[in-house]
This record gives structure tokens, C-alpha cells and sequence, in this order.
């Protein structure tokens, strides 16, 4: 009867935790697909973060750029930090229902753990941090003219050496160790001390998981440059691929072979630019 109430609770536990994060990225998600509808009608008169009222046209055919408002900084900001949300929260589920599972084991022997929220927001804070660079990234790249007002590359040479250097990254080792530590949960975590039982080392353990995301998956970010920042094909076709580099057998090269790709094509952009 106990080891019946025990699996019950376990299996309850994993569903609110894998509901909470459910809940969690479909708002993410709604979030960016009322704002990529919102930047579908930006060149019809709506002024977007960095652009200027140019007219429907001009605005849809040339991006009449004006100094970003700290309110266009913040905007932007936030837009990045909820479809990261939206993009990694999945990939990030088999690791917080883990650390879950060994939170409920442990609160039964009376050795409780840290909530699996501050887990699970610290990972989210690294792609926080990330946001704010991306956000940064985005007004030096519109400040140089190389993305038009549907925030997508303005400029094939750029495109292609974005593309060149993604599918170069995807060979590294640093790559490569970084996408180890994503794929094994439970070495991860017993190789930088364990499930903790205080907020702040729980906070700091799934700020470190998120820090290795970070080092596993820019590269593909930045392919939303070239592609369109709310290009939400793009966005989904990233979001799948992180997922499935992280879940799939080691032994299959999906990230080498996707390097590949990255790399011709880029190739093949920049030398129909250069001809």
C-alpha cells in the first residue's frame, strides 16, 4: 500500500511539473505568434523597435532606422527573453522532471531538496542573459543596415557568413562537450555537486545547465538573423532541432550532419554574392 501511495505521488509530482511546463511554453508561444502577426502588419503603418515611419511602403522596402528608445530596448528585450522561453523550455523538460522525481524521492526520506522551480528558473535565467545579448546584438546589427524592418538579414555576404560560421560551430568541441552535458541529465548534475537542498545552489546548478545550453545552441540562434528574428517557421525548425540533438542517440550525427548543410550553403550564398 505504501510503495502504491509513493508511485502515485511520484507519477502526480512528474504530471504538475510537466503541465507547469506545458503551460509555460504554449504562452510562450501564443506571446510570439500575436507578436509575429503584430510585425506582419508593422510595414502597414505600425512602427516596429528601430524603424522609423517611413509610409507603408518605404517602410516595407527600405528601413528608415532611428535611434532605439529605452522603451525599444526593453521591448525587444522581452520579445527575445519569452521565445527563448517558448524555444527551450521543451528541451529543457527532461532535465527539471528528473530533478523532480529525485526532489519527491528524497522528500519522503525526509531529506527535501530545493523546489524545482529554482532549478528550473535558473536555467531560465542563463537564456536570459542570453536575451539581453541577443537584444544587443539586434540594435548594433540594425544600427549597420544589415537587417531589414521585418528583422530578418539584409545582406547575402552577411547571411552567408552567419551560415558558414554556424555550420563550422557545430564540428567544435566546445560543441561537442557542451551538447554532452545536455544529453546526460544525471552525469550533469552528480559532476557539479549533486541535487541541492538549498534555493540558491539549486538556482545556481540549473544556471549552469542553461549556461551549457547557451554554449550548445548559439550558433543555431543566430540563424533567426538571417532567417527573421519572428519568422516562426524558423523559430519552430530551431526549436525541434535543439530538442532532437538533445534526445536522439549519441551515435547518430545529426548536429555534424546539419553542420554540413549550414556550411554549404553558406558557401553557396556567399559565392553567389561574390560572382
Amino acid at each position: 500500500m505504501a510503495a502504491s501511495t509513493l508511485e502515485y505521488a511520484l507519477r502526480r509530482d512528474r504530471l504538475i511539473v510537466g503541465a507547469a511546463l506545458a503551460a509555460l511554453t504554449v504562452l510562450a508561444w501564443l506571446y510570439t505568434l500575436r507578436l509575429a502577426g503584430t510585425m506582419v502588419d508593422a510595414p502597414m503603418g505600425m512602427e516596429m523597435p528601430g524603424m522609423g515611419g517611413a509610409g507603408p511602403m518605404g517602410e516595407a522596402m527600405a528601413p528608415g532606422l532611428r535611434p532605439w528608445s529605452g522603451i525599444d530596448f526593453l521591448f525587444t528585450f522581452v520579445m527575445w527573453a519569452v521565445m527563448m522561453i517558448g524555444m527551450m523550455t521543451p528541451s529543457a523538460a527532461p532535465m527539471v522532471l528528473i530533478y523532480a522525481h529525485v526532489g519527491r524521492r528524497a522528500a519522503e526520506q525526509g531529506k527535501p531538496l530545493a523546489a524545482t522551480g529554482f532549478f528550473a528558473g535558473g536555467y531560465l535565467l542563463a537564456w536570459t542573459g542570453f536575451s539581453l545579448a541577443a537584444t544587443a546584438g539586434q540594435w548594433l546589427l540594425e544600427r549597420a543596415l544589415l537587417l531589414t524592418p521585418m528583422m530578418a538579414s539584409a545582406s547575402g555576404v552577411f547571411s552567408g557568413l552567419i551560415l558558414v560560421a554556424a555550420g563550422l560551430y557545430q564540428w567544435t568541441p566546445q560543441k561537442a562537450a557542451c551538447l554532452r552535458h545536455c544529453q546526460a541529465p544525471l552525469s550533469f548534475i552528480q559532476s557539479h555537486g549533486g541535487f541541492r537542498r538549498d534555493p540558491a545552489g539549486s538556482l545556481a546548478v540549473g544556471f549552469r545547465h542553461g549556461l551549457y545550453c547557451i554554449g550548445c545552441c548559439w550558433a543555431l540562434m543566430a540563424l533567426l538573423f538571417v532567417g527573421g528574428i519572428m519568422n516562426l517557421l524558423l523559430i519552430a525548425a530551431i526549436a525541434a532541432f535543439v530538442l532532437a540533438e538533445k534526445v536522439l542517440p549519441r551515435a547518430w550525427p545529426v548536429s555534424r550532419l546539419a553542420g554540413l548543410v549550414l556550411f554549404a550553403t553558406g558557401l553557396w550564398l556567399l559565392a553567389g554574392q561574390l560572382a
